[in-house]
C-alpha cells in the first residue's frame, strides 16, 4: 500500500483502489488535509488541477500563505482555529489564489479529523464553485424536466429496482412515487406482456443497445375498464468511466391514437366486411340459400349465433300500410352459430312458424322499424327472445350476454329481421355493431326480397303450369302411358314445357309433347294457349305434319314465341305410328331384345317460324314396343355435348325390362340436377305384348 493509501485508510478514507464515482469525477472534488499547525501533509491530484501546485511544491508548507491573499489571511486562521478547537465543520466558498495568480472562488467543506494516535487534523474537501453551480443547476434542471415531463421516466438500478420515477410514470403504475422506490419493475408494470417487457429490459440493461417506441397496451388502476397504449423505450445509464448504473425508461401515452388507429381498422374492416356481404349474399334466387348467406356473412365477424326470421304476411303478398302494431308471425329461414353451442336449440328451427306478441324483442325490431339493442341481456331480456323459458335457460347457459335485432327493409317494406347474439365474444354490442348490422341487413334485404318475389312468381308459374297439363293420363286402347312433369330446380324458370294425351276417332291416340321457349308464368300461359289449339286441331283428323303447320300457324300470331313439338298419332288397329316434328329432339324407339335407337326423323322448323314445310314419318310397331317422348330439358346441359347426353340416354334404356313408372325414375334420377335451370315433360307409351292366341297388329315393324 503506498504512503497515501495508507494515511488515507488512517483517516477512514476510501483510497485509490475504491471505484471511480462520476459525479465526482466531474466536480473534480480536491481533498486537503492540514496538520493542527495548519501545514499541508496531504495533496490530492484534484488539488494540484484546482489550485496549480503540484505535491511536491505545497507539501509542508503552511496553508494559510500558499493559498490566501493576504488580506484574508486573518480570516483563514480564525476559521481554521474554530475548527481545530471546536470539531465543528465549516461549509462555504471563498476565494484562493491560484499558482498562475489569478483568484479563483472556490467551493469548501472543513471538517476536523483524528488519527489513533489522537492527533488532530484539518481536511479540506473543494472544488470550483462556477463548476459546483453548474452541476447543480444541471441537476435542479434535470429534475424540473423529469418531475415536469409529460412523459413517464423512470430509472432503475441493476437490479431493476426503481431508483427514480416521476408523476406521470407514477400515474400509470398506479402507485405513488415514494412507494415504487426500491420496487421491482415486474411489482408495477400494468402492461399485459410484462415478462417479455422485464426481458426487454434485461436485454437491454446486458447489451447496452437501446429499444425504443416499443408498443404496448394494458390498463390504469385508473381506467379498468379500457385498453390504454403505451409507447415505451429503455436505454442504458453508464457513468463517464462507463460503468453501468442502471436503466432508464420513457413512457409515451399513445391511447388516442392507438384508438384513432383501431377505430380507423375497424372502420376499414366493416367496409369490407359490407363489400363481401355484398358478393356472398344473394347468389341464387332460393329464399332460404339467401338468408343463411346473410347469417353467414354475420358469423363470427358480428355475432357468435345469428338467425334471420321473415314475416309470414309477406311471404303470401300482405303488404302493411302505416306502422304496424300487435303480435306478428315470422318463419324461421336460418340459425347459424359460430360453434356448437346448446343457443341454437333456443331459437326457432329453420322452417318452423312462430307467433310473436308486442312484447317479444323481435315483434318490437319489426313493429318499430328499428334496431333493438341489449348490452347486458337479464334473464327478462332472454325470455324476450327464446321461444319459452326453457329455451331462455338455454340461452343463458350458452352464456349469452348481448342481443341486437334489425330490421329487414326492402323497397320501405319491412320483410323480417336479423337477431344476432354473443356468448363467447366478451364485447358488448355497440353503436357501430348496430350500424354495421343495419348495413348488412340493408343490402341483404333486397336479395332476400328480391327471392321470395321470384319464389312467388315461382309458385305462380308451377301453379299455373300444372293446372295446365293434363291429369295422369288413362292408358288408351293397344298403349300403356307414363307421363312425368318436373320443374326447374333453379329459381323461377318454370318453363312451358307440356305433354297431353288425346283419345282420337277409331282409337286411335294422339301422343304431344312441347317446349316454349322462355320461362315463368308467360311461358306457362303461352304453353296453354298451344295445348289448346293443339286438342282443337286433333279433332279435324289432319296427318301430322298438317297439324303442325297450322299450330305454326297459331304460334305466329303469339307475339315473340318459339316452341318445339312433337306430335304423334298411333293407330292400334294398323300397328303403326305417324309423327311429325317441329324442331324437337327425336324420340327413342325401344323394341324388345333391341338397341335403343333415336328415330332419325326430319327435324322441321321450331312453331313460330314460319314458312318451312312438315313431313310426317310412319313407324310400324310391334307387341312391347316403346316410344320415349321428352323435352330438352332431360338432357341439356351448360357443360356437356348434347350427343354426349344423347348417348347417355340411351344406355339408361338399355338393360333389361322395367315397368314404366320405374324408367321414368331412372331417367330423371340419372339425368337431372338439383339446380337444373330448365323444366322437363316426359312421356313413354308402351304397346302391350301380345297375349298367346289374342289379335295380332296387322303393321309391320319399320318406317313407313
Amino acid at each position: 500500500m503506498s504512503t497515501t493509501d495508507a494515511f488515507l485508510a488512517g483517516l477512514g478514507l476510501p483510497g485509490a483502489a475504491s471505484a471511480p464515482s462520476g459525479l465526482l469525477d466531474l466536480l473534480s472534488l480536491a481533498a486537503v488535509v492540514l496538520d493542527d499547525s495548519g501545514r499541508i501533509v496531504f495533496w490530492s491530484p484534484q488539488a494540484e488541477e484546482l489550485f496549480g501546485y503540484t505535491a511536491e511544491e505545497a507539501l509542508g508548507t503552511f496553508a494559510g500563505r500558499l493559498l490566501v491573499d493576504e488580506q484574508h489571511l486573518e480570516t483563514v486562521i480564525e476559521l481554521f482555529t474554530r475548527v481545530m478547537e471546536s470539531g465543528q465543520r465549516w461549509s462555504g466558498s471563498f476565494p484562493v489564489l491560484h499558482r498562475d495568480g489569478s483568484t479563483r472562488l472556490v467551493e469548501f467543506r472543513n471538517m476536523r479529523l483524528q488519527d489513533d494516535h489522537g492527533g488532530y487534523y484539518a481536511l479540506g474537501i473543494a472544488t470550483d464553485q462556477a463548476t459546483l453551480q453548474r452541476v447543480e443547476r444541471d441537476l435542479a434542471l434535470s429534475i424540473r424536466l423529469v418531475s415536469q415531463s409529460p412523459i413517464g421516466l423512470g430509472v432503475m438500478d441493476t437490479a431493476l429496482r426503481y431508483v427514480l420515477v416521476n408523476p406521470v410514470l407514477a400515474r400509470v403504475d398506479g402507485l405513488p412515487a415514494d412507494e415504487q422506490v426500491g420496487r421491482a419493475v415486474s411489482e408495477a408494470l400494468p402492461f399485459a406482456n410484462e415478462d417479455s417487457i422485464e426481458s426487454d429490459m434485461r436485454r437491454v440493461l446486458a447489451t447496452g443497445i437501446p429499444l425504443l417506441d416499443r408498443f404496448v397496451v394494458g390498463r390504469t388502476p385508473d381506467d379498468t375498464d379500457q385498453d390504454h397504449a403505451w409507447s415505451v423505450s429503455f436505454y442504458r445509464l453508464e457513468d463517464p468511466g462507463g460503468q453501468v448504473l442502471g436503466l432508464a425508461t420513457s413512457v409515451v401515452d399513445v391511447t388516442e391514437q392507438h384508438r384513432a388507429a383501431t377505430d380507423a381498422a375497424r372502420a376499414r374492416h366493416r367496409l369490407a366486411l359490407v363489400a363481401d356481404a355484398s358478393v356472398r349474399v344473394g347468389t341464387t334466387l332460393d329464399l332460404q340459400q339467401t338468408a343463411r348467406e346473410l347469417a353467414e356473412v354475420c358469423v363470427p365477424e358480428v355475432a357468435d349465433l345469428a338467425t334471420v326470421d321473415v314475416l309470414d304476411s309477406v311471404l303470401h303478398g300482405h303488404r302493411s300500410s302505416g306502422e304496424a302494431v300487435g303480435a306478428a308471425r315470422f318463419r324461421a329461414l336460418a340459425v347459424v352459430s359460430a360453434h356448437p353451442t346448446v343457443a341454437t336449440r333456443a331459437v326457432d328451427p329453420t322452417g318452423d312458424y312462430a307467433q310473436y306478441d308486442a312484447s317479444r324483442l323481435i315483434t318490437q325490431c319489426v313493429n318499430t322499424r328499428r334496431p333493438v339493442l341489449k348490452t347486458d341481456v337479464t334473464g327478462q331480456d332472454l325470455r324476450r327472445v327464446a321461444r319459452d323459458d326453457e329455451c331462455a335457460a338455454l340461452l343463458a347457459a350458452a352464456g349469452v350476454h348481448a342481443y341486437l335485432a334489425v330490421p329487414l327493409i326492402a323497397r320501405g317494406e319491412v320483410i323480417g329481421a336479423v337477431g344476432l347474439m354473443r356468448a363467447d365474444n366478451p364485447r358488448p354490442f355497440d353503436e357501430d355493431d348496430v350500424v354495421l348490422a343495419g348495413e348488412l341487413a340493408a343490402r341483404a334485404a333486397v336479395c332476400i326480397d328480391n327471392a321470395r318475389l321470384f319464389q312467388s312468381q315461382r309458385h305462380a308459374a308451377l301453379t299455373l303450369q300444372r293446372s295446365l297439363l293434363p291429369q295422369r293420363p288413362a292408358d288408351q286402347l293397344g298403349l300403356k302411358i307414363t307421363t312425368r312433369y318436373q320443374p326447374a330446380g333453379a329459381t323461377s324458370e318454370i318453363g312451358g314445357d307440356w305433354f297431353d294425351v288425346i283419345p282420337l276417332a277409331d282409337d286411335k291416340t294422339a301422343l304431344v309433347i312441347g317446349d316454349v321457349m322462355g320461362s315463368g308464368i308467360d311461358a306457362a300461359a303461352t304453353m296453354g294457349q298451344l295445348r289448346t289449339a293443339t286438342r282443337t286441331l286433333t279433332q279435324l283428323d289432319l296427318d301430322p305434319a298438317h297439324v303442325l303447320h297450322n299450330l305454326d300457324r297459331a304460334t305466329a300470331g303469339i307475339e315473340h314465341t318459339i316452341a318445339t313439338c312433337a306430335y304423334a298419332v298411333f293407330d292400334p288397329h294398323e300397328g303403326t305410328c305417324d309423327i311429325s316434328l317441329a324442331g324437337h329432339l327425336p324420340p327413342v324407339l325401344m323394341r324388345p331384345g333391341r338397341t335403343p335407337e333415336l328415330l332419325d326423323l326430319p327435324t322441321g322448323a321450331p312453331l313460330g317460324v314460319g314458312g318451312v314445310p312438315f313431313s310426317t314419318t310412319r313407324l310400324g310397331l310391334a307387341p312391347g314396343d316403346q316410344l320415349v317422348l321428352y323435352t330438352d330439358g332431360l338432357v341439356e346441359t351448360r357443360d356437356q355435348a348434347i350427343d354426349d347426353r344423347l348417348d347417355l340416354l340411351l344406355s339408361l334404356l338399355t338393360g333389361p325390362h322395367r315397368d314404366l313408372e320405374e324408367t321414368c325414375d331412372l331417367l330423371l334420377r340419372a339425368l337431372r340436377r338439383p339446380g337444373d335451370h330448365d323444366d322437363v315433360a316426359l312421356l313413354i307409351a308402351r304397346l302391350p305384348a301380345a297375349e298367346p292366341g289374342g289379335p295380332q297388329p296387322t303393321g309391320s315393324p319399320g318406317a313407313g
